[in-house]
């Protein structure tokens, strides 16, 4: 019982914690993972259940509100009509150089490649496998890795400065007035 209250302490200590630098900090340095890989980012507030099932290498960020589910409650369901199941609980492991978008849900028993970018909403039900871009419920790959860093670097030099609000406006307005 001990160890559950110290666990769910964790659990809210890291949802109090409202900067994500911050909060990442805190997750390393606690090591509330099995294990974390060199420049590591972490932004949910909400810590799986089992953070000790989940792995990630190194140059992994994960964005907002991402769910990382590594087992399921169906065994309080069966075992009630007879159905005797036990609890099933499995890894997610998370390779070198990821990006899980926002709102991202990650399904028990899944690695994720190394090189990979998961694109936001997604529920990734299966292994993803290295030098992929997956999107979709379930998650599917739509493009490489290298492709999607090719596209992206061809509209680098497009951006525009974050800091002049007019002129982003103007952008969108033009590109919009174009399609």
């Amino acid at each position: 019982m001990k160890s559950y209250i110290k666990r769910q302490l964790i659990r809210l200590r890291v949802y109090l914690i409202f900067d994500a630098i911050k909060r990442t900090k805190y997750i390393v340095k606690h090591n509330i993972f099995y294990s974390v890989g060199d420049n590591f980012f972490f932004q949910p507030r909400m810590l799986p259940s089992d953070p000790k099932l989940i792995k990630f290498g190194n140059n992994v960020t994960v964005a907002s509100n991402v769910v990382f589910i590594n087992h399921d409650l169906i065994y309080k369901v069966t075992n009630n009509i007879g159905k005797n199941l036990n609890y099933y609980a499995k890894p997610i492991e998370v390779k070198d150089n990821v990006f899980i978008g926002a709102n991202v849900t990650i399904l028990p028993n899944v690695k994720i490649g190394s090189n990979v970018i998961i694109a936001a909403s997604s529920v990734v039900t299966k292994d993803v496998s290295d030098n992929s871009v997956v999107a979709g419920n379930p998650a599917k790959v739509i493009t490489t890795f290298d492709e999607f860093i090719s596209k992206r670097d061809k509209i680098n030099n497009e951006l525009i400065n974050s800091e002049n609000i007019e002129e982003i406006w103007r952008v969108f307005e033009n590109e919009k007035q174009n399609k």
